[in-house]
């Protein structure tokens, strides 16, 4: 059976969208759901965010990705959702299912606000 797969974006790849794909893989896999995540970015910085990868250490988690990844076609073709914390390209607008989750603290500010606000969040989606 073909795992369906949950993208991620932020703007860039390296905090929202890898504690939210981190956490989703977590909530799924403990519901034995065959679906997966991954974290996206539309401009992609060169590494995590530290304070995302030390905020998952501290939670006993990896994050799903060692390095930003940037956004492609492939990704867009292959979800059966994209949650954006970001305005992503035109081009990928009206090729799925968009959800926004614009109002996410950064994380750079305060982790554990965002990361509490993503799993409040995601487990609203795993309701739906």
């Amino acid at each position: 059976m073909k795992n369906e797969i949950i993208v991620f974006v932020c703007e860039h790849g390296s905090a929202k969208s890898i504690i939210a794909a981190t956490y989703f893989n977590q909530l799924a896999e403990q519901a034995n759901l065959h679906v997966r995540a991954i974290a996206r970015g539309t401009d992609p910085d060169k590494e995590l965010s530290l304070q995302t990868v030390a905020g998952l250490d501290a939670d006993g988690l990896t994050p799903t990705e060692t390095i930003p990844q940037k956004l492609s076609p492939a990704d867009i073709e292959n979800a059966q959702l994209v949650v954006t914390f970001c305005e992503i390209p035109e081009e990928y607008q009206n090729k799925v299912i968009l959800e926004r989750w614009d109002d996410v603290p950064p994380v750079s500010e305060n982790y554990e606000s965002a990361r509490d606000e993503i799993i409040t969040r995601l487990k609203q989606l795993f309701k739906s």
